[in-house]
């Protein structure tokens, strides 16, 4: 289909989401003859990938945020707003934002995805996810909450599930979150109290399948977990998470049943389609996938809406190897990029071939001077992968100055081991957990009753 302008006015562009997916899509239209539409709930662009390094403390979220009318300030033909779409025309080419109705010509969606916990939704309360700011927030607040509380608690009991921390997930988050909070526990804090020793901090690192980072090479997974374990996780694989409530993580291993008590339990272990993708595919008759996702055609657009594109973790890509896409920065940035250059064929009287992702390489942060890095001509541990997360990742920073800011303060960071952003803000309640033996052993009682660590 090709897309005419209309006669004395330009084509309009609406792009509903901040994210790397909307962020890209609207850099690739800037400045061009059509006038594009920002809409976000949030005022600022998150660089979500170094999320985890807010939750432990290691940045705060301007270092990794940057204002999104900051961003677009130079382009002339690029209009942000800030609020939420809850509802679609399709047919009257109609998004819905409250009371306002915003007209486009061509629509691109890339809202992203939010946390699955595969049905036991009562579990967030318990075990937080990392997609937000405020999530990140949240997790510091657990995790240095945990140690203040350890330091005041005489119960050995009580003072060991404080200092006893479950990810759930073995993916890139839950692994980076893992290894950052055992490097605080037993290089960053150990000077810092007086009653408790935090080298006995217990961190445990839950993956259903049989090894974790299952997205790269087996040998850099492998290479991942021996990193994890040289600085103290604790990697339980084949595990299916059955309950977690009241502080305590109930898994089962090997068919035994096995209950941790934590104070701290973060989970990274699945997402789904945000709940504007299931809105657009009521009012367009498209399917979604179970986990929320929007079926899209080759060229991103949604079956019988050739110009309502879906784009980043909200789409579901199946063309390129019968397999969705992950959902990671570097797919939702080109495919941004290439809906942009689209748009702007389209105009023209042109088009572009199908969508096609090229694969720049997965890459995972174990620890300070630990990383693993696959790009699949070349694999790199240690150091050297270490220096390679750096770059990558000050390289996608949006802003100049934010790029600035993260290399003194990781540089900082490096020279002292000191993380400058412990702060505990929101609430600050310490709710004891459940009794528990205190063994360290593996093992069930004759009733298969579950084993207390």
């Amino acid at each position: 289909m090709v897309v005419s302008l209309k006669k004395n006015r330009s084509h309009e562009v609406v792009i509903i989401g901040g994210g790397f997916g909307g962020l890209y899509a609207a850099k690739a239209l800037a400045n061009t003859n059509v006038n594009v539409t920002l809409i976000d709930k949030r005022n600022f662009h998150l660089f979500q990938p170094l999320l985890y390094q807010v939750a432990t403390g290691t940045l705060s979220p301007a270092d990794i945020s940057a204002p999104l009318r900051s961003v677009f300030s130079k382009s002339k033909n690029t209009k942000v707003l800030l609020g939420e779409v809850n509802n679609f025309d399709p047919k009257a080419q109609k998004v819905i934002m409250g009371d306002e109705v915003i007209p486009y010509d061509t629509l691109i969606v890339a809202t992203g995805a939010n946390h699955s916990y595969f049905g036991k939704d009562n579990w967030k309360e318990f075990a937080p996810g990392l997609k937000t700011v405020e999530d990140a927030i949240e997790m510091r607040r657990r995790i240095f909450s945990a140690f203040e509380g350890a330091e005041k608690e005489m119960d050995p009991v009580k003072r060991r599930a404080l200092l006893t921390f479950v990810l759930v997930g073995g993916g890139p988050t839950g692994v980076e979150l893992a290894g950052a909070i055992a490097e605080l526990a037993y290089k960053t804090l150990q000077e810092d109290f007086r009653n408790i020793n935090t080298s006995e901090t217990r961190v445990l690192l839950l993956q259903g399948g049989d090894r974790i980072l299952p997205h790269i090479a087996p040998e850099l997974s492998q290479a991942a977990a021996a990193a994890l374990q040289k600085l103290g996780v604790l990697i339980h694989t084949n595990t299916r998470v059955t309950n977690i409530e009241n502080d305590i993580v109930t898994f089962k291993q090997d068919g035994e049943l096995i209950e941790i008590a934590s104070k701290t339990i973060l989970w990274a272990a699945g997402v789904q389609g945000s709940a504007l993708g299931r809105i657009l595919a009521e009012r367009t008759d498209v399917e979604c996938d179970h986990a929320g996702r929007v079926i899209v055609e080759p060229n991103l657009t949604i079956k019988g809406y050739k110009n309502i594109f879906v784009i980043g973790d909200l789409a579901n890509f199946s063309h390129q190897n019968g397999k969705p896409l992950p959902g990671v920065a570097p797919v939702a940035k080109q495919q941004g990029e290439y809906v942009g250059g689209l748009i702007q064929l389209r105009l023209q009287g042109h088009t572009l071939p199908e969508f096609h992702y090229t694969d720049v390489g997965s890459l995972a942060m174990i620890g300070q001077n630990l990383a693993v890095v696959d790009l699949g001509f070349i694999k790199l541990t240690g150091f050297l992968a270490w220096v390679f997360w750096l770059v990558i990742h000050i390289y996608f920073l949006i802003e100049f100055d934010t790029k600035l800011v993260v290399v003194i303060q990781w540089a900082w960071n490096y020279i002292t081991r000191n993380r400058r952003s412990r702060l505990i803000t929101g609430k600050e309640a310490f709710l004891d957990p459940q009794p528990v033996n205190n063994s360290n052993n593996f093992q069930t009682t004759e009733k298969q009753e579950p084993v207390k660590l």
